[in-house]
């Protein structure tokens, strides 16, 4: 079988298949014997998340390790079946020359899988930019070094939009710092199209939950930067922390749960969802009229 890539989701599978085996008291050695594995090197590959791991074998393992509580059987399967999806995706496929900042493939594939995601941002999210917006930031952000590269960046961002809209659509919520609902981005005529933007889709779509940290509230629990976390169908969350050049993903559950922390706070220093909208239509009425 051919080595893999690990990605977030095959490393999540092989560390929950390592935990079955020991407490099923089994040896690497002892285990791969049962499994009819060829030999301690391929059971390593694949509880480091460097080897797939069949639907077939998948039940052997199971079997091997008495893993007998249905709920736990269906976990690891459904574990699996994301670990299962690759690395590879449609959109990725289709822009590929436009990925160019270290981890940003695997964001595609993370999004792609999550069933949710929230956080607290200093610019408006991608998911929800319209084009001359999303332009604007991604011209000045100074990573993409040809005019092609950034129109072909602001397509897919446009396309990564679809994930709102898909037969089993994305949940997505973000606190927004009011700074980037005050900051004019690509000159008036773009910024007050955005504002109009997030105003219709939190009103058309409930899927998506838009809540403003105002300015007043302070210091507060991410004073330290902007941050996401992605859920998924199996497993725990995934933070991540995107950069200029790199972004981080952070799995060990004390960092989720730091994470976690800080959003429950900012949640509650946030407006509520309708005084957001009325925050928004104010700004519009304000300063854009």
């Amino acid at each position: 079988m051919p080595e893999a890539r690990p990605n977030v989701h095959r490393r999540r599978l092989g560390s929950a298949l390592r935990s079955l085996r020991r407490a099923a008291g089994l040896s690497m050695e002892e285990a791969a014997d049962r499994l009819a594995l060829s030999g301690k090197p391929t059971l390593s590959k694949i509880e480091n998340g460097k080897q797939r791991v069949q639907g077939l074998a998948l039940t052997a393992f199971l079997e091997v390790y008495g893993v007998r509580e249905e709920a736990t059987r269906q976990a690891i399967k459904a574990m699996a079946t994301l670990a299962a999806s690759g690395r590879r995706t449609s959109l990725l496929d289709e822009y590929r020359e436009a990925v160019v900042t270290e981890g940003f493939e695997e964001y595609l594939h993370l999004e792609e899988l999550a069933c949710a995601t929230e956080g607290y941002l200093t610019v408006v999210p991608g998911l929800l930019q319209t084009e001359d917006y999303a332009l604007s930031i991604v011209e000045r952000s100074q990573v993409w070094p040809s005019r092609r590269e950034v129109a072909r960046f602001v397509e897919l961002r446009m396309a990564r939009q679809a994930a709102l809209t898909r037969e089993t659509p994305l949940t997505f919520a973000c606190i927004l710092d009011e700074a980037a609902l005050r900051r004019v981005v690509g000159g008036r005529a773009v910024m007050k199209a955005q504002l109009e933007r997030l105003l219709e889709v939190t009103e058309q779509r409930n899927n998506v939950d838009v809540r403003v940290l105002p300015f007043d509230v302070g210091a507060h629990a991410s004073s330290d930067g902007p941050f996401q976390l992605l859920h998924f169908s199996a497993g725990p969350p995934v933070v991540v922390i995107e950069g200029k050049t790199r972004s981080v993903y952070l799995e060990e559950a004390g960092d989720v749960d730091r994470y976690r922390s800080a959003l429950d706070s900012l949640t509650e220093q946030t407006l509520p969802a309708d005084q957001t909208r009325r925050f928004i239509s104010d700004l519009i009425k304000d300063c854009y009229s």
